[in-house]
């Protein structure tokens, strides 16, 4: 499930790619160069330095949910084929934030990135590479050829395979050399909490901090900073058990449950096990953990309206919960939807939210989100408040519908308070409902902390000068806490910063990623999504048919005739000769198996396009986007 930032382009397919490691037109990779190195102890790194090594080039960005599964599913790969093979992150940002060195560095910490990393900030590599989302992977082979590329992510498999097939090919060759790699580690700071996400405030005043890069949850008297206990070795991983027992993977969201439904659950506080794609329960008289909803296989199926057994469901990427509607809310930002999980009947469904990430508002089952990261609820439990981290905006649940109170879209941010249909934030996690119904965001990117007043309809700046704020809670006696992640410490808010006087209007700078459309031309135009398995791999209909394709525009008018779902890679639309602009959004999945062996594994490769599209006379009228299982080329 991938943004891209720019169009696939009309005209001649990819060269192909043998499994040899042959191409029928060899491509020589080009050189890395950068800003500098991270993971390498000081050093730059040349190709030359790598020769005879697979090269995997992991192009990412560290907002990105993505890139972030892709880092996991990578980990595998880096400890199998050791000795081989070398990861090479290239961070080529989509945030201005992301663009410093500093933030960059945190972030390689905060993911636990065990490779080297080429920081690319003009996005000059990712251009010498043709990516064209994010996240894309390059195979080098030990000559310093590229032999496979591919967009997305769940290509471990066929990782694999193209990796025994290079290792055999090179290793015959007398072109494969093995030894260490040119990862360096670097050490990691003392102090008490390390990138900590969110927080909640228990009964009596002391705050629950999820931890997040130790893995861990961490209880802190009032004062935010004395630690009266770890639940959780600290250690990666996804034991059940006692609190000096039990791990996690870089928890989040933190959510109390009423006391009536704590004691018929048997556990008081739902935790969002972000990397593991679970959901634990901890039982807080004893730190006991257990594990409530999510199977730990990442979500990679069909949106449906149907209640499951929560512990027989795969979930995506939870970043936090709230107690909304009578149940728990899950944002889950994995795959750009809010789900819920009934504690007491232990089943869990999909709430919100179509799998497409872009921004649309409406009736709850056709929203479009991206990576809702951060819930809070309306102190008289009407309104649901969502961080909605990819389209910077804060949005809204409410009778079933959901809105947007503040945000433009995917490729539009910056820092600019005043009128909310004009003010501006970048990437926020965190969202703080007040009591007169005001709303805070940890406005993340912009290191700051937000309100936006519903009455006034005005978004201003409270607090600013924030190491990545990643969320606010509102104690017993009416302080604001800021988890200020990057600083990794809890921060209060100063006391008359919630004030008219504290506030600061803030007109800073607005950012647009542009994305060069297409030109199509009016009527007919033909929607070809090319998709080739990946190695040893083969079409699956066991459940069904093996592709699907969702096809919408924005605006829906842009779109005469070929909108909605079907099977068939190829479809014909028909656009609108009245609009002249807009974006064609399509969803495409593509089931496959493993082929000719006794316990076939089965996958499914899928990926979201947000197609920009100009109607000129001349234009195209064939619109090809490849659906990367492997990709070579």
């Amino acid at each position: 499930m991938t943004v891209s930032l720019f169009t696939a382009p009309s005209g001649r397919p990819p060269p192909t790619v043998r499994h040899d490691g042959g191409m029928s037109a060899r491509v020589r990779a080009p050189e890395l160069r950068g800003r500098g190195w991270l993971n390498t102890g000081g050093k730059d790194i040349t190709l030359a330095d790598l020769r005879g090594k697979i090269v995997l080039l992991d192009f990412w960005t560290f907002c990105c949910i993505n890139c972030l599964h892709v880092l996991d599913e990578l980990r595998p790969l880096e400890e199998k084929y050791g000795d081989v093979l070398v990861v090479i992150g290239v961070h080529s940002p989509k945030f201005e934030h992301e663009k410093d060195a500093a933030a960059l560095a945190a972030a390689v910490e905060r993911y636990g990135v065990h490779h080297p990393v080429l920081d690319d900030p003009e996005m000059d590599m990712w251009q010498q590479y043709a990516a064209k989302a994010w996240p894309t992977l390059s195979v080098v082979d030990p000559e310093g050829y590229v032999v496979a590329t591919m967009a997305g992510e769940g290509h471990a498999e066929g990782l694999a395979r193209l990796i025994d097939d290079l290792i055999a090919t090179h290793e015959a060759k007398g072109t494969l050399h093995r030894g260490e790699g040119p990862y360096v580690a670097t050490a990691e700071p003392e102090t008490a909490l390390r990138f900590p996400g969110k927080a909640v405030v228990l009964d009596g005043g002391n705050l629950l901090v999820s931890d997040s890069a130790r893995h861990s949850l961490v209880e802190l008297a009032p004062d935010g900073e004395t630690v009266i206990r770890r639940i959780g070795t600290g250690d990666r991983g996804h034991a059940d058990g006692p609190a000096g027992e039990a791990t996690f993977a870089e928890p989040q969201g933190l959510c109390l449950l009423p006391p009536p439904v704590a004691e018929l659950a048997g556990y008081d506080v739902v935790v969002a096990d972000t990397v593991n794609h679970l959901l634990r329960g901890v039982k807080l008289e004893t730190g006991e953990v257990v594990t409530v909803a999510g199977t730990g296989r990442q979500w990679r199926s069909t949106v449906d309206d149907h209640s499951h057994d929560a512990r027989s469901v795969d979930l995506s990427s939870p970043w936090d919960v709230a107690w909304y509607d009578d149940r728990v809310v899950v944002a889950m930002a994995g795959i750009h939807q809010l789900w819920w999980f009934d504690p007491a009947k232990r089943t869990a469904g999909m709430y919100a939210g179509t799998t497409v990430e872009a921004l649309r508002d409406g009736p709850l089952p056709d929203v479009w989100m991206a990576q809702p990261s951060g819930l809070s609820v309306s102190a008289d439990g009407a309104r649901l408040w969502v961080a909605d981290s990819e389209t910077s905006a804060i949005r809204f649940v409410e009778n079933g519908v959901m809105g947007t109170a503040v945000g433009q879209g995917l490729f539009d941010f910056g820092h600019v308070d005043g009128p909310a249909d004009r003010a501006l934030l970048q990437h926020p996690l965190g969202v703080c409902a007040l009591p007169d119904g005001s709303v805070l965001i940890a406005d993340t990117y912009n290191g700051a902390v937000r309100r936006f007043d519903p009455e006034t309809n005005q978004v201003a700046t409270v607090a600013d000068g924030l190491a990545e704020p990643s969320d606010l809670v509102l104690t017993a006696g009416g302080e604001v806490l800021v988890v200020e992640s990057a600083a990794h410490r809890l921060t209060r808010l100063a006391p008359g910063a919630l004030t008219a006087a504290g506030a600061n209007t803030v007109d800073g700078p607005r950012h647009k990623l542009e994305r060069k459309p297409t030109d199509v031309a009016a009527g007919e135009l033909t929607l070809d999504v090319v998709f080739t398995p990946a190695p040893g791999q083969k079409l699956d209909e066991t459940y069904g048919p093996s592709t699907r394709v969702v096809v919408s525009a924005s605006p829906p008018e842009l779109l005469v005739e070929g909108a909605g779902t079907s099977t068939d890679l190829s479809r014909r639309l028909v656009l609108s000769g009245e609009v002249t602009e807009g974006v064609l959004q399509v969803t495409a999945q593509a089931a496959t198996c493993d082929a000719d062996v006794e316990h076939a594994a089965c996958h499914l490769t899928r990926q979201d396009w947000g197609v920009p599209i100009r109607v000129v006379a001349g234009g195209a009228t064939r619109l090809p986007l490849v659906l990367r299982g492997l990709d070579e080329g």
